[in-house]
């Protein structure tokens, strides 16, 4: 069996969708006529589509909000600032102005108190306390 024909075959037929979608039997799809409602995704494609959105993560934390200086952040702070940009998305991170502005300062004290006054604390106050923790560990 030629695997590439194989594959190129069902590229052909089934076509490429990079967002969910409903196939003709109705069954919620993604990719390559990927039926994810029953059959999921294994561990390892999970890791791998975690290691893509934290590359992700740290790609726009770096170009985008702290170009020259993410690097240089301390690595816990580099890892809670990963952390909420997965959580919050690109917008909802974006919110945190006060907070980006004294992760630019080095204002570790500035940063636990903006994100301890935040919706985002309120809403899952269990993962905030425990990043909160981390920064405190300074």
């Amino acid at each position: 069996m030629n695997r590439q024909r194989v594959r190129d075959m069902l590229v052909k037929h089934e076509g490429i969708r990079l967002h969910p979608y409903r196939c003709p039997a109705g069954k919620l799809t993604i990719g390559i006529g990927r039926n994810i409602e029953d059959a999921g995704i294994s561990e390892k494609e999970a890791f791998y589509l975690l290691d893509n959105d934290i590359n992700e993560c740290i790609g726009d934390l770096s170009k985008n909000l702290f170009p020259f200086s993410f690097d240089l952040l301390p690595g816990p702070v580099q890892e809670v600032l990963v952390s909420m940009r997965f959580q919050l998305g690109a917008g909802g991170f974006r919110g945190f102005k006060k907070m980006i502005r004294a992760v630019r300062e080095q204002d570790w004290p500035g940063m636990v108190r903006e994100m301890r006054d935040s919706n985002w604390h309120d809403q899952v106050p269990k993962r905030a306390d425990e990043l909160i923790g981390i920064i405190e560990g300074l």
